[in-house]
């Protein structure tokens, strides 16, 4: 039993149950669940994206809040019926904990790059000035919830049945990366960036945990940090409202700087999200989690052949 429990939870009954072609089984079934939560995503970013460019009120973020739940409870309910768990990376009894690790987290390290780079002297910042911080807060939930459901849980998790560890890090990563290649101002510089220091960093947050929350707070804070508090362009969006206004020095080479994509695609942003990256990654391996749980044969599915495939 003890070594059944070992390894992380990636599903194996019913749709993923063990036997011929479970790797295609597993894929396809990645695939069917992406279109399904890109379209809930895209129905929290008509809401979402207007307000991180045009501010907002508390309303209005919750409304973005309430689609988010609904994509969780809606992955929760699918996961239910096709695999016959509910989903431990949605586990409620660690959420809050988790949740608070990774917005203290995600806050330091956006906030230690920018430091960096006005230590390095590539960045100017003023302020404060009065800013309403209601639009960054729904781009932070939107951006945390969704883009971590479709990453770490679905695409991960699956090209991690289908493929094992090793091609589903490097292959959701990439795959991460090239997503930010239609934000403004994008550049290979700054997918293969944020591939390498924001696809690792938060698949190994995941990978810690077998949950989403902390990856979920990770991205969030970090978002949030770099546009509201910081005012820094995030992902290649500039940010309109925000309490201070960082950016490149005119002539800063855009290696260091990450130029008008903002603080994610320069030098310091790769230091500490690929260091953080190694960290936490090295610790899920300590932990046992580069490995699912073994698969067993549970009685409703006696007529599923235990053979692996």
């Amino acid at each position: 039993m003890a070594r059944d429990q070992a390894g992380l939870e990636v599903g194996r009954r019913r749709f993923l149950h063990p036997g011929p072609l479970r790797w295609l089984r597993a894929s396809g079934w990645m695939v069917l669940l992406f279109v399904v939560f890109a379209i809930v995503y895209a129905g929290a970013q008509t809401v979402g994206n207007p307000l991180f460019s045009k501010g907002g009120h508390l309303l209005e973020v919750l409304e973005v809040a309430v689609i988010c739940a609904a994509g969780l409870g809606l992955y929760a309910g699918i996961v239910r019926l096709a695999e016959g768990r509910w989903p431990e990376e949605l586990s409620p009894r660690q959420a809050p904990a988790d949740l608070a690790i990774g917005l203290v987290v995600g806050a330091a390290m956006l906030s230690v790059v920018v430091g960096g780079l006005y230590a390095l002297g590539v960045y100017e910042i003023s302020g404060p000035r009065p800013a309403s911080a209601w639009g960054t807060i729904a781009m932070a939930i939107e951006s945390g919830v969704m883009e971590e459901l479709l990453m770490r849980a679905i695409v991960l998790r699956l090209l991690m049945r289908a493929f094992g560890i090793w091609p589903a890090l490097v292959l959701q990563a990439a795959l991460f990366g090239a997503l930010h290649l239609a934000n403004p101002n994008a550049s290979a510089t700054a997918a293969a960036a944020i591939a390498i220091e924001a696809g690792l960093m938060l698949a190994g947050f995941y990978l810690l945990t077998g949950r989403l929350w902390m990856s979920i707070g990770v991205h969030a804070a970090w978002n949030f940090t770099q546009g509201w508090v910081w005012g820094a362009s995030v992902s290649g969006i500039p940010v309109v409202e925000s309490w201070l206004v960082s950016k490149p020095k005119p002539g800063a080479p855009e290696f260091l700087s990450g130029g008008a994509f903002g603080p994610e695609a320069s030098l310091p942003a790769m230091v500490v999200g690929t260091a953080t990256a190694v960290l936490v990654l090295w610790l899920a391996w300590k932990k046992g989690n580069f490995k699912a749980k073994a698969d067993t044969v549970q009685p409703s599915d006696a007529s599923v052949p235990d053979t692996v495939g």
